[in-house]
């Protein structure tokens, strides 16, 4: 047996110039361009030269072990401009930032191909000729100097004045001098005569942070199904941006919702993501590169599509392509599974008389098989999933398995192939290795890597050596089941509110928690084996603001007084029921098991005001508490015998330090909330209720509850009698 390395695609990046270029950067049949730009990973503070230097090395590592190409890096607010303010190369605050200026930055960007962009307002042309001409000198240096890619105008920053239209014009036709193909994202701005020059327009004047600007509106089995619900941009424009993928927040399936943007709307900027994709598992990084490299593949012909028949193939459906190939984005936003048919033919812009293959490149991957022109396949969409289809005469020269599911891990110009082979539990198949442009009889070593998180299947465990020319048998571990993985388990029936209803509160209460969705995100993430994902994960959390935020209750455990677990500015969004403001919410404190203490201290301002502090091992069974106030503390006695939960009424204390008295007691496992309402606030009014009995469960599987209708913010609950508690 030999070992080869399998060839990936090489991306090229080719300079035109000016006159090739219309006057907006781009028209409709302009290739995609990959970007990521940094909202939320920075806020309204802006970045900083470390940050953005380490975020470049992240995207430098994602090309060099997965072969991911990124166009554009687009610096979002703050780090020029800012809300309501204009800034300059000079300021102090710019300064501090980028005490090296930007050359640096754009040097790391050049490294591996990638350019700058940034985030602004409109105008900050002064009000003098010498103020107008230093901004246009500014934003064309950027151009000249930088090779600058993108400019995100916002009115963040403020409107463009009517008698500055024509100062925007200028600047703009001097920046393309430099930069013919700069992109111009114009965010729900009337720039009047500067119109032309705008590449795109924020279509649906929508913002995705996942559960912030965009919310599920119906009950799903995960969070980003609204973002699935989303349509396309009229007649399949694509000079329009649809403000991305948020790789922030409510994390699972974000790979469906980065399929639909970067192939099926494919937009003048596809893929698109923003945020902190370095919150992602490491098991996921290959498929974020994965997505990137098949777009990038397709995208001169993907800039021509259609729309399917709805009653067909579902809602918004599109085929993109040429008459030889073919991409479909088929999607599922109901509860069950849904099987499409799928006719060969010019119905999906197949024109072609040859063979051809087929193959689903999402959720996984698998060779459906190879077929006449105008035969009729089925596929299967799981529930509030999406699925990518390849229909070609030519199918890619790249590594590829028939017989199972597969993910492609990496596939690296000099590297040998890394595939990930799937199967449900306690299956069996017989794969072989796609025959390729490698001789006949080739064995190429296919590297199984251990499963992490895998959902609803196992991976193979053993390395094994795939042969181009005969079958070879498969087995995959565990126990196999015998229920269908995805199965409706029985429908909730009015009851009386039940006499525990309080606990079962005070359990969802205790199960949640109040830190900033990002935080979420890294406790999903777990720990990572790469060090440049360490580093972008460490440049976010060690930023300024997360302490002055306090949104993560780590703050009131860190054995730092001067940092604060707050409600922040999450009051002036959050109200209604079940999410408390002011003097209505509780503080909550879960000590991560049944313990003995002697007391507690609470530290911070009005710390001496806390009242109503009460404590259980059950959540059942609540004893008083005596506090005693001090000088910006409390400290509060606990019972004789072991307990686990406190909730208390802070009275306007956000704790700087929840701490015992106890000695070499680890508080790693400590928990805090601080938003949710004390149930006598808030009682259950209405009830229902199933029993179920739970005989297997899938790897990875989760149980859904869907509660139809409209009940508030937080203004119901779930929770569960297991086994009877």
């Amino acid at each position: 047996m030999r070992t080869i390395p399998l060839l990936a695609l090489l991306s090229v990046i080719v300079s035109i110039g000016a006159a090739d270029h219309p006057i907006a950067g781009a028209d409709e049949h302009t290739p995609s361009r990959a970007e990521y730009f940094s909202w939320i990973d920075n806020t309204n503070e802006g970045a900083t030269e470390a940050q953005t230097l380490a975020n470049l090395a992240f995207f430098r590592w994602l090309k060099a072990e997965y072969g991911m190409q990124l166009d554009i890096y687009a610096w979002d607010a703050g780090n020029l401009d800012t809300s309501g303010a204009y800034g300059t190369m000079t300021d102090e605050r710019f300064r501090k930032a980028y005490p090296n200026g930007w050359k640096p930055i754009a040097d790391a960007a050049a490294s591996f191909g990638c350019r700058m962009g940034l985030w602004g307002g409109p105008d900050g042309f002064g009000d003098t000729e010498a103020s107008e001409q230093a901004r246009i000198d500014l934003m064309a240096g950027l151009c000249r100097d930088y090779h600058w890619a993108l400019f995100k105008f916002d009115g963040v920053c403020g409107d463009l004045r009517p008698e500055k239209q024509d100062a925007f014009v200028r600047m703009m036709t001097e920046c393309r001098k430099h930069s013919p193909d700069l992109i111009l994202l114009n965010h729900r701005l009337p720039l009047g005569k500067g119109m032309p020059h705008a590449t795109t327009f924020l279509w649906e004047g929508a913002e995705t942070y996942i559960d912030v600007h965009m919310a599920n509106n119906t009950p799903a089995t995960h969070h980003r199904a609204k973002a699935l619900t989303r349509g396309l941009p009229p007649k399949l424009q694509r000079l329009t941006e649809d403000h991305g993928v948020c790789l922030s927040s409510c994390l699972d399936y974000w790979d469906d919702d980065l399929v639909l943007q970067a192939f099926n709307r494919c937009l003048i900027l596809a893929p698109e993501i923003y945020g902190s994709p370095w919150f992602l598992r490491d098991d996921e990084f290959p498929k974020l590169a994965r997505l990137y490299n098949l777009h990038r593949r397709y995208r001169e012909i993907m800039v021509d599509g259609m729309e399917l028949p709805e009653a067909r193939f579902g809602p918004h459906a599109v085929a993109r392509g040429d008459g030889n190939t073919r991409l479909l984005t088929l999607r599922n936003l109901t509860w069950e599974p849904v099987r499409y048919r799928i006719p060969l033919d010019a119905t999906i812009g197949l024109t072609a008389t040859a063979e051809v293959e087929v193959r689903r490149l999402h959720p996984s991957e698998r060779i459906v098989g190879r077929f006449a022109p105008g035969k009729e396949i089925e596929v299967e969409v799981a529930p509030f999933r999406a699925l990518l289809l390849l229909i070609t005469t030519t199918p890619p020269d790249e590594p590829a398995v028939e017989g199972c599911d597969y993910e492609v891990v990496q596939d690296v110009t000099g590297t040998p192939a890394v595939l990930r082979l799937l199967g449900e539990p306690g299956t069996t198949a017989n794969a072989r290795l796609r025959p390729g442009s490698w001789p006949a009889g080739t064995t190429v070593e296919v590297k199984a890597i251990d499963p992490v998180h895998s959902r609803g299947a196992t991976k193979a465990f053993i390395i094994i050596t795939l042969s181009t020319e005969r079958m070879n048998p498969l087995r995959f571990g565990g126990k196999p089941l015998t229920l269908p993985v995805h199965r409706k388990l029985a429908d909730l029936a009015l009851v009386p509110v039940p006499a525990d209803a309080e606990a079962l509160y005070e359990a969802t209460c205790f199960a949640a928690d109040n830190n900033a969705l990002e935080i979420r995100s890294l406790t999903r993430a777990g720990a990572t084996r790469f060090p440049a994902v360490q580093a972008s994960r460490d440049a976010f959390l060690h930023q300024e603001w997360m302490p002055k935020r306090g949104c993560w209750d780590h703050f009131a455990f860190d054995s730092n007084p001067s940092t604060v677990f707050r409600v922040a500015v999450g009051d002036r969004y959050r109200g209604g029921p079940g999410v408390a403001t002011g003097p209505d919410r509780q503080l909550r404190i879960d000590l991560g098991k049944v313990q003995r203490l002697a007391a507690l201290i609470i530290s911070g301002p009005h710390a001496a005001d806390i009242t109503g502090t009460q404590a259980s091992a059950d959540l059942v069974t609540w004893t008083d508490l005596t506090i005693t106030p001090g000088h910006d503390q409390a400290t509060i006695a606990l019972p004789a015998t072991a307990i686990r939960y406190v909730r208390l009424d802070p009275k306007g204390c956000d704790p700087s330090e929840i701490a015992t008295v106890d000695s070499n007691i680890d508080r790693s496992a400590w928990r805090a909330s601080n938003l949710f309402t004390a149930y006598a606030k808030h009682r259950a009014t209405v009830a229902r209720s199933a029993t179920i009995t739970q005989p297997e469960a899938a790897p990875g599987s989760r149980l859904c509850i869907a509660l139809h209708g409209k009940h508030g913010r937080d203004g119901a609950w779930a929770a569960a009698r297991i086994d009877g508690k």
